[in-house]
């Protein structure tokens, strides 16, 4: 029997946390969808980010003091961590027993699911993900955002704008650069995209809260979103 390699999430906080509280409706619909692909062989590593937990946070402590963009960053960490947690609640009983917060350590995995989140300041969640697949043996990363594909232009402010089904990696790292901040807005971070450019790696960018394309894009169907790539 073929063993399908690891399936790795980059689940954008926002999705888990958006301003108006924690998606529970959501939450439930990913986990089912989750525990139905396991239950066909399928084993995921799902690394989650801050959402507007830590832009609150980030936000609060902004308002009271000056802090240094190494202290932003922790606080958007840890916010991943509870969003980790959350996370791991929900598949407690089928995931390794432990939250990853190191991407570089030992994983001792042989559960279906393994939930991680934030790492240290000046790594993004998305480079954590690209760290896992790597370690895993995984060739792809889907991204789970708030954006149903990468576009030619900015969808927001050119009603002409086209979203791109393909494109390379030497492309679209013109397009997000090469550095990453603390609650930087891109399709994906530009140092996890050097990282997967790389090493091979491909990514998928979609709309999280499409749980029926993300479930096409698991079982390698067409989708729709962008697909980042040699």
């Amino acid at each position: 029997m073929t063993v399908m390699p690891p399936i790795v999430l980059s689940l954008g906080g926002s999705i888990v946390a958006p301003p108006s509280g924690i998606d529970v409706a959501y939450l439930k619909k990913f986990r089912d969808l989750i525990r139905r692909e396991v239950k066909k062989g399928r084993r995921f590593v799902i690394v989650v980010g801050g959402g507007s937990t830590a832009r609150n946070y980030q936000k609060a402590a902004s308002a009271i003091v000056r802090i240094p963009p190494e202290d932003v960053d922790w606080i958007g960490i840890h916010a991943t961590r509870l969003n980790g947690q959350l996370l791991h609640t929900l598949f407690h009983d089928i995931s390794l027993h432990r939250v990853v917060k190191d991407p570089t350590r030992p994983l001792g995995w042989s559960q279906p699911v393994l939930v991680a989140a934030g790492w240290k300041p000046g790594w993004s969640t998305d480079y954590v993900a690209v760290r896992l697949a790597k370690k895993v043996g995984a060739t792809r990363v889907i991204n789970l955002t708030n954006i149903d594909a990468v576009y030619d232009k900015d969808p927001s402010k050119f009603e002409d704008a086209a979203p791109i089904a393909k494109i390379s990696w030497k492309d679209f790292r013109k397009i997000v650069g090469d550095t990453w901040s603390p609650g930087a807005n891109a399709p994906f971070d530009p140092v996890a995209s050097k990282l997967a450019h790389r090493s091979g790696i491909d990514v998928v960018i979609a709309k999280g809260a499409d749980l029926e394309n993300v479930k096409r894009i698991i079982e390698g169907k067409a989708f729709k979103g962008t697909r980042v790539g040699p």
